[in-house]
């Protein structure tokens, strides 16, 4: 085998990979106007529905605005399902290339990609759930000292869980995250039982009360009773003390025998 031999056989070998080549280039800008058609529609659809109101109006605002870097809900839901779709024709257009070793790596990467949507789905989910949570303690406790409490302190223990869940779902460290989650609801427990149980009786007792009062105050207001006031049919300080009342016939003017004529 002399060298032109060698030369022609390479040459063959590119005209016969041209094909792939340009397979792979339609696929890679298909996909790309494709997923930039798809995310614009998903977007302009959210914005019509109020999403990015409705999150600015709750408690889930802040942890939206991590994750999306301060974009809005809407342009940052389209920017991922932009990356889900193109990532798909880019899967596909690897795949055309006919490189075995580059397909095998490919499809790994594809039978993962469905463990990084549902991490993506728990975080938006547990983001809502962690609003809503805050937006129900401080509609019921208020703006008390145990509502500010519980107002930072179950969200977090929201997102804590679901940070563990994801870290689960992504299959990193499963053990050391099992250990972690273990060891970290422990911690919490303990220490909640030690605090409330040992030091913080009283404390708690005030904080809780402070709390029951605060959830009667708006069915006080709503029965129309105001403090101080008694209704018709109960005894006043006034009548219990004679004045006010109405002598008995014959009785004098300040309530002693009267003269009789």
């Amino acid at each position: 085998m002399n060298i032109v031999d060698s030369f022609w056989d390479a040459i063959g070998r590119i005209i016969g990979f041209l094909p792939n080549l340009i397979s792979f280039l339609v696929l890679l800008i298909v996909g790309y106007i494709v997923a930039r058609v798809v995310a614009a529609l998903v977007r302009k659809l959210l914005e019509k529905v109020g999403v990015d109101r409705r999150l600015q109006e709750s408690h889930a605002r802040r942890y939206m605005q991590r994750v999306f870097g301060g974009a809005s809900a809407s342009r940052g839901i389209a920017r991922v399902v932009f990356w889900l779709i193109f990532a798909f024709f880019l899967f596909s257009a690897i795949g055309a290339l006919k490189i075995p070793a580059l397909t095998m790596f490919m499809n790994r990467v594809v039978d993962y990609l469905p463990n990084v949507i549902a991490a993506i789905v728990i975080f938006v989910l547990a983001a809502l759930l962690a609003g809503g949570v805050a937006a129900g303690i401080a509609r019921v406790m208020g703006d008390t000292p145990t509502g500010r409490v519980a107002g930072t302190v179950f969200p977090t223990l929201v997102m804590v869980v679901a940070v563990f869940m994801i870290l689960q779902q992504l299959r990193i460290a499963e053990q050391i995250v099992q250990i972690a989650f273990a060891a970290t609801m422990g911690a919490l427990g303990l220490g909640l039982a030690l605090a409330f149980g040992l030091g913080g009786r009283s404390v708690a007792q005030r904080m809780l009360e402070d709390a029951y009062n605060k959830s009667q105050e708006p069915r006080g207001e709503a029965s129309g009773v105001e403090p101080g006031r008694r209704g018709a049919g109960e005894v006043t300080d006034e009548g219990a003390t004679g004045e006010g009342r109405t002598p008995p016939p014959g009785a004098g003017p300040g309530g002693g025998p009267g003269t009789r004529p």
